[in-house]
């Protein structure tokens, strides 16, 4: 029996720390992997006040600006379930992470608490796992300035979540080649 078809959803998320419940899941940039034109933003209400100074300076939003402007987990995490359904259609969403890890970690937990379950289920493919099978490589040859110099991607990265979902996408893609 044929497994059923699948979509690839590039997914990757700023954070306020790093773990999901203590810290905030502040932004959620996601795109569908070979149609990187297809496209998801979120910036979310922070939970607490709780921050890891260097994150702050990585991810570059403000939890008070985030307090304001931001959407409730709920609305965003049902707003992006729709996104994913929209996308995926019949498929199979498969969530595609670069160090899934840490962003499906967050996502997972957000769906589980403010929407009541994952559309990606329990599993994410990881970019850096992938290319180690690929390249036949150890664990340390796969961070991102290897994984680039194989796989150039259009997109900087910039810590904004969508300019990387959809830098994650690129080299993705092309490793799927």
């Amino acid at each position: 029996m044929p497994s059923k078809p699948e979509t690839y959803i590039s997914v990757d998320i700023e954070a306020s720390g790093p773990i999901p419940g203590d810290f905030s899941l502040l932004s959620i940039g996601a795109c569908v992997v070979n149609q990187t034109s297809q496209t998801f933003y979120a910036e979310l209400k922070p939970l607490n006040d709780n921050f890891i100074t260097r994150a702050m300076e990585v991810n570059g939003l403000s939890l008070e600006k985030l307090k304001t402007v931001g959407q409730t987990p709920a609305a965003a995490m049902t707003r992006f379930s729709g996104w994913i359904q929209k996308v995926s259609g019949q498929n199979r969403p498969v969530f595609v992470g670069f160090n899934a890890t840490f962003d499906w970690s967050f996502t997972h937990w957000y769906f589980i608490k403010f929407f009541g379950r994952d559309p990606f289920g329990i599993s994410g493919l990881d970019i850096k796992a992938y290319f180690m099978g690929r390249q036949n490589c150890s664990w340390g040859e796969t961070n991102k300035k290897k994984v680039r110099s194989l796989y150039p991607s259009k997109t900087n990265h910039t810590h904004n979540a969508l300019d990387d979902a959809q830098e994650q996408a690129e080299i993705f893609s092309q490793m799927l080649k």
